[in-house]
């Protein structure tokens, strides 16, 4: 397992582990409605529902890379960095910096 001293170091790791085009798109869909799940559930205040964001923003994530990028997700050896990534991509998509 590669171990990174920072985020900055992991961050172009993280990118090159999503290069199909549709694991990125699973994943701006799965963080996009995470977003949407967690803004209604903070209206409705039905707190249970948050057991189902990880499998939302998770499922959808792990479907591109078992499928489409055939790799593992880098969550299961760099899970904080990962999550941090994922939202980072999310941003970084939204700029037109990474394509979809």
């Amino acid at each position: 397992m590669k171990q990174f001293e920072s985020f900055r170091d992991f961050y172009p790791y993280y990118l090159s582990e999503h290069q199909n085009r549709i694991c990125r798109r699973l994943h701006f869909i799965g963080s996009s409605l995470v977003i949407v799940m967690l803004s209604f559930i903070i209206y409705t205040q039905a707190w249970i529902w948050l057991l189902l964001l990880p499998v939302c923003g998770y499922g959808f994530a792990w479907v591109g890379h078992f499928f489409f990028e055939q790799n593992k997700p880098a969550t299961f050896t760099h899970p904080f960095y990962s999550f941090l990534g994922d939202w980072v991509m999310f941003k970084d998509i939204i700029l037109g910096k990474v394509k979809i």
